[in-house]
C-alpha cells in the first residue's frame, strides 16, 4: 500500500511565499513522474507543475517565474516553492506521483494522489 501526503498549505498575504511538500511512503520501489495540480472553487483541476525522476520540469504559464518544483528521490518527496503569490493562486493543491511497486515476480506503476492541501492568498 502506498500513501501520498501533502503538507505546507495555509493562509498568506499577496506577494508572500509558501512551500508545499509531498511525501510518498509504503510500498514504494521508485517514483517516476510527479506533479502538482490545483483546483479552485467552481473550477476544474489544472496542472501547476510536473517533474520527471531525472529532474526535467514543466510549468503552467500562470506560475512560470514564481513557482519552483523540485524533488528528493532518496526521500520520495517533492516540493513546490511558491513565491509572489496572488489571490488567483488560491486553491486546493494536490500531489500526483507515478509510483513503481515491485513484487517478487514483477514491477508495476500506478498513479497516486494526495488528499490535497489548501492554499489561500488574501489580505
Amino acid at each position: 500500500q502506498v500513501h501520498v501526503v501533502e503538507s505546507g498549505g495555509g493562509l498568506v498575504q499577496p506577494g508572500g511565499s509558501l512551500r508545499l511538500s509531498c511525501a510518498a511512503s509504503g510500498s514504494v520501489f521508485s517514483i517516476n513522474a510527479m506533479g502538482w495540480y490545483r483546483q479552485a472553487p467552481g473550477k476544474q483541476r489544472e496542472l501547476v507543475a510536473t517533474i520527471t525522476r531525472g529532474g526535467n520540469t514543466n510549468y503552467a504559464d500562470s506560475v512560470k517565474g514564481r513557482f519552483t518544483i523540485s524533488r528528493d528521490n532518496a526521500k520520495n518527496t517533492m516540493y513546490l516553492q511558491m513565491n509572489s503569490l496572488k489571490p488567483e493562486d488560491t486553491a486546493d493543491y494536490y500531489c500526483h506521483a507515478a509510483v513503481v511497486t515491485k513484487t517478487l515476480s514483477a514491477a508495476y506503476q500506478r498513479d497516486y494522489w494526495g488528499q490535497g492541501t489548501q492554499v489561500t492568498v488574501s489580505s
